[in-house]
Order: structure tokens, then C-alpha cells, then sequence
């Protein structure tokens, strides 16, 4: 294992518990506190994920996160999400394309766990099939749409879970905004057309080439 993770949040609790439980499984934490201590850090070392809360001063996740996403160093990095704040369907929106998953506080180490797993699984595979579609001759605008595809619809899936348990849309009875309601369902919208365009190219992907002209 012995991936780099790095490990943003002004608590220092926090980010001590999160260390115990990651070296506990192998991986190797790289421990920060707050998002400027954070940015400071990648200039050192570039880690395979960022675990990054979003309450933090002066710098929140949110703005941490962007200036990770604007230097060409650090862009690609997966960022976890992590937050004991009730996220929005708005902040859903924007930032979804930009993060890699989103966990709730307090932390449920198993869950922490196997969105980690997930991440990083995902990243192999899309490795994988995207060698393939190399292989096939593919554009690399269609490998690219892949590669976003796969990992937003991971990504807008969970959200979907997060933003309807903060809501309590499991709770019958439960009443939420109209305008809530609306972006949540724009938001499962967003996921079928996502799925729909991702079968299309794996079709592309896993068609048998063709005995005459090798495509």
C-alpha cells in the first residue's frame, strides 16, 4: 500500500485520529493544519490523496481546494472531503467536478476506509480501460470524456446520498424547500444523462473490432 495521504483540518485531534487509523492500514499520513499550512506542504511533497475538511479558518475547504485545482502540480491530486456541516445541494453543483468523494463528520473509519479504497480503485481502473481505448483508437476527447464520466457520476451518486440524508428524505413525512427539492432532482438528472453517455462510449470501447479494417 504505503500511499501518501495527506491530512488537512485545524483540529489537531482531528487530523491525529485520522493519522492512527490511516497507518493502521498501511498507508503513510502526511499530517497538516489548515488550508495554508496545506498549500505550503504540496510545494514539498505531492501526495496520492488530500483529505481535506471544509470548516477551517482563515482558509476554508472550499478555497483550499481551488487553489489546489488551479497549479498544474497539484490539479489531478483526489481530494476527499470531509465536514461535520450540512452540505447544499448548491455547493453539490459547484464543486462536484472537482472533488473525488465526500464523507460526513463524525467519521466512520470504515466508511472512511472504503471511500479511500474507492478512490483509488477507480483510478486503476480507469487506467485500465483507458489503455484500452488507446488501444482501439480512440480520440483522446472521447478517453478524457471517459475518465471525467466515470468519476462524476461516483462522485454525484454520493452526494445524492449525503444530501438526502441531511435532509431526511428517508423520514416519511419529512418536508424540505421546493428549491431544495428541485436541485436534488436536477442533480439525479445529472447522474441518469452522465450514465447514459457512459454506456454509449463503453460500447465504443468494448466493440469488437472490425476483421477488415481493424477498428
Amino acid at each position: 500500500m504505503n500511499e501518501k495521504i495527506m491530512i488537512v483540518d485545524d483540529s489537531p485531534f482531528i487530523v491525529d485520529g485520522l493519522a492512527a487509523i490511516l497507518t493502521r492500514k498501511g498507508y503513510t499520513p502526511v499530517p497538516v493544519h489548515g488550508g495554508y499550512e496545506c498549500l505550503d506542504a504540496l510545494n514539498a511533497e505531492i501526495p496520492d490523496l488530500i483529505l481535506l475538511d471544509l470548516m477551517m479558518e482563515p482558509l476554508d475547504g472550499w478555497e483550499t481546494l481551488e487553489k489546489i485545482r488551479e497549479k498544474p502540480e497539484t490539479k489531478d491530486i483526489p481530494v476527499l472531503m470531509f465536514s461535520a456541516k450540512k452540505l447544499t445541494p448548491a455547493e453539490a453543483q459547484e464543486h462536484s467536478v472537482k472533488i473525488d468523494d465526500f464523507v460526513s463528520k463524525p467519521v466512520n473509519p470504515t466508511q472512511l476506509l472504503d471511500s479511500i479504497q474507492r478512490i483509488f480503485s477507480r483510478r486503476n481502473d480507469i487506467r485500465d480501460v483507458t489503455t484500452a481505448a488507446q488501444g482501439r483508437g480512440l480520440s483522446s476527447a472521447i478517453i478524457d470524456e471517459y475518465c471525467a464520466l466515470r468519476k462524476n457520476i461516483e462522485v454525484d451518486k454520493n452526494l445524492l446520498v449525503v444530501l438526502k440524508s441531511s435532509f431526511g428524505m428517508d423520514i416519511p413525512g419529512r418536508e424540505i424547500s421546493a428549491d431544495d427539492r428541485d436541485e436534488i432532482r436536477k442533480l439525479e438528472d445529472k447522474i441518469s444523462k452522465a450514465e447514459q453517455r457512459l454506456r454509449e462510449i463503453n460500447n465504443l470501447i468494448s466493440k469488437p473490432a472490425d476483421p477488415v479494417s481493424g477498428e
